[in-house]
């Protein structure tokens, strides 16, 4: 082998890239000295792009297929280099691939809570993240104003730079949209396309692109979310009497299945509870006397009931070893006036403790004291 096929040899002259890494977007072709074979194969593959860069400045960008490196198809590398071997010595020149496919799920979301003014709530507070793609559109514009000699750049290495333009966007568009917080969840598609248009100037000059972005929640503070759900379950109650009597049908089943337990306790606990709220209600629902003391119809109606009557104690006579009755004490009174039941009479009633005299019982003594004095004599 002579010298020189051993000097030829040396050059490489298969030039390409195959990433299995996911997430580099720009790949440097490592050979010392840069040295590149002049007539070499330059493999660009689908999803890639090539870059050119001669002696510090841009020379060329190739797209996808196979390229000779010569000098008929590099109509820029002529000018830039003055071919004085024949145009089959080596140049020093370096060659980047730059992946052009997209980056999917990159997550972006809100350091802080953002703050504006909801319609419904006022001043409010709020939280947001999601999901987006990037991917590279301009090849030379993105290795010039991004990447510059870094020989391996990762999606990680520009993510939170494209982070923070999503966050600055979303809440300049999300404060001046006026649309209320509960009704953001039926327009994130629209506001997902609005901010991607809002942020495609400033992603431009950096060679990129936004295809997608997703918004996949907006969040209130914890507090007002509290708050909320009280309010939503409220609704879902309804009718509270109604709730509260079920409330206590549940804790009576809850005790029934654990009858020696402290669940049985608790859920008696809970059943009294309800009760007392049950009652607490329906005396806030009763109407209530008017401004001049006279209670409505349905507070008379809703008062509790007179008690009933007593019942009329009656009263047996025992003459002559015979008995009668029952009498009234009305009709007692009446025998009183006729003289047929004196004060030495035996009489008995229920409940009565043997045959007592009338005079010794209160309730008939009574007759006998406001029974007229007899007349006088000679009337």
């Amino acid at each position: 082998m002579g010298i020189l096929d051993f000097l030829t040899g040396q050059f490489i002259d298969v030039i390409e890239w195959t990433d299995d890494t996911h997430d580099t977007m720009v790949w440097r072709f490592e050979r010392e000295g840069h040295e590149i074979k002049y007539g070499a194969k330059l493999t660009v593959r689908e999803g890639q792009a090539a870059v050119f860069v001669h002696e510090g400045q841009l020379a060329d960008v190739f797209t996808p297929g196979m390229y000779m490196l010569e000098t008929n198809n590099m109509p820029i590398m002529t000018n830039l280099q003055h071919w004085d071997h024949g145009f089959e010595s080596p140049f020093k020149s370096e060659i980047y691939f730059i992946n052009t496919t997209r980056f999917n799920d990159q997550k972006w979301g809100t350091k802080n809570p953002l703050m504006l003014r909801d319609p419904e709530f006022g001043p409010t507070r709020i939280r947001a993240f999601g999901t987006y793609s990037v991917r590279v559109k301009d090849a030379g514009r993105f290795l010039t104003e991004i990447t510059g000699t870094d020989g391996e750049f990762t999606m990680d290495e520009i993510s939170f730079q494209i982070r923070n333009i999503i966050v600055q966007e979303f809440s300049r568009v999300v404060a001046g949209s006026g649309i209320p917080v509960l009704d953001m969840a039926a327009n994130t598609g629209d506001l997902g396309k609005l901010i991607a248009t809002e942020i495609s100037t400033t992603i431009d000059s950096y060679g990129l692109s936004i295809p997608e972005l997703y918004i996949e929640n907006i969040s209130l503070p914890p507090a007002v979310e509290a708050v909320l759900d009280k309010r939503t379950s409220m609704g879902i109650a309804g009718d509270l009497g109604k709730y509260t009597q079920f409330s206590a049908a549940e804790a009576m089943t809850a005790a029934a299945n654990n009858p020696g337990g402290d669940g049985g306790m608790s859920a008696g606990m809970g059943m009294g509870m309800g009760m007392a709220m049950a009652q607490q209600m329906n005396s806030a629902m009763t109407p209530q006397a008017g401004p001049w003391g006279a209670a409505p119809a349905q507070a008379a109606a809703t008062q509790a009931a007179p008690p009933p009557p007593p019942v009329e104690k009656l009263w047996h006579i025992t003459e002559g070893g015979a008995t009668t009755g029952p009498f009234s004490r009305a009709a007692m009174g009446t025998k009183v006036a006729d003289g047929s039941l004196t004060r030495q009479t035996l009489v008995w009633a229920a409940g009565q403790d043997g045959w007592k005299k009338a005079a010794s019982i209160v309730e008939l003594a009574q007759l006998f004291t406001i029974l007229p004095p007899p007349p006088p004599p000679g009337s």
